[in-house]
């Protein structure tokens, strides 16, 4: 089968691997597309801390796909069905995924994009930050975790501050039901029950812990991966603030989020597809370069096979 392949630093190609078999405990996908996690830019890019090359289809782990055979054990699954999954090789023509780590998608999903785990991500996101009519919210970065929660946020009754570096993503927020947009560079004078960080930055993070009020909840949603952070204690002591991580680890929560996340679109509750930016399994170099430059319009790369 082809499969994508990060040999270096900013080297990526397709190369033919073995087809992989399934587990007792798994199934393999027939992958019809995965999205491109603004976690794996690094990856891409080059960091001291990572070993190259990486397997092949590393890092996708935001697939779905037809699932086209099944491991012995598995009972409730079965061939052609159309499925989100969790896995860490989806940049492949077939990936394998345990079954306990799948989700099937309705009729209502067919042909339309369907990147699962990175919308499961907000939706787990937006339940950990204990959201609520009347309260007022921030979100700082309005990528597509971001957009996603400004949307939840308004759904649920909250007023909505949208905190961002570019003016295309504070157009978007207000498209998504953001009451007010704040450029990031500014020094915005508010006072927040709720600030949700969504960039994974040190200054958001600080701008995070400035904004949010008194006994109030910062959520980190952001993915903090390239080094330490340092946070004033001070403050957030101070201020008796409650503060969450929102990155799941337990498969069984993702899985949970990747079915809020089916709900909240067949329901018309999000409508995503203005976030994507489909590109081609043979160009998947342009889905980084397009991830990484964030030209006016983009949001979400997305490969298609």
């Amino acid at each position: 089968m082809n499969a994508a392949v990060i040999g270096a630093s900013r080297q990526i190609s397709i190369a033919r691997v073995p087809v992989p078999r399934p587990a007792a405990n798994e199934v393999r996908i027939a992958v019809e597309g995965s999205g491109v996690c603004a976690s794996s830019l690094p990856l891409w890019q080059g960091r001291d801390w990572f070993h190259y090359p990486a397997a092949p289809g590393a890092p996708g782990h935001e697939g779905w796909g037809i699932i086209d055979a099944v491991g012995s054990d598995v009972r409730d699954l079965k061939r052609g069905q159309r499925v989100a999954f969790l896995s860490n090789n989806a940049f492949a023509e077939l990936d394998v995924a345990p079954a306990d780590g799948v989700v099937v998608l309705p009729a209502a999903l067919d042909g339309r994009l369907f990147p699962g785990e990175a919308i499961a991500c907000a939706m787990n996101a937006f339940r950990r930050s204990d959201i609520a009519a009347g309260q007022t919210v921030a979100v700082i970065g309005i990528g597509f975790l971001g957009a996603i929660l400004v949307r939840l946020a308004a759904d649920a009754g909250a007023r909505v501050i949208a905190i961002s570096r570019r003016k295309f993503a504070l157009d978007l927020a207000r498209d998504f039901g953001a009451e007010t947009t704040i450029p990031l560079d500014e020094e915005p004078q508010v006072e927040c029950d709720r600030v949700i960080e969504a960039t994974g930055l040190q200054g958001p993070l600080d701008l995070a812990g400035k904004i949010v009020r008194e006994r109030g909840r910062l959520i980190i949603a952001g993915y903090h991966q390239d080094g330490h952070r340092t946070v004033d204690m001070q403050l957030w002591n101070w201020k008796g603030l409650d503060v969450v991580n929102a990155h799941e680890r337990e498969r069984a929560a993702y899985v949970r989020g990747m079915h809020d996340a089916v709900d909240a679109v067949t329901s018309g509750r999000l409508d995503l597809d203005r976030l994507y930016t489909p590109h081609r399994f043979s160009n998947i170099e342009h889905a980084f370069r397009a991830l990484e430059e964030r030209p006016d319009g983009f949001v979400k790369a997305v490969v298609t096979i």
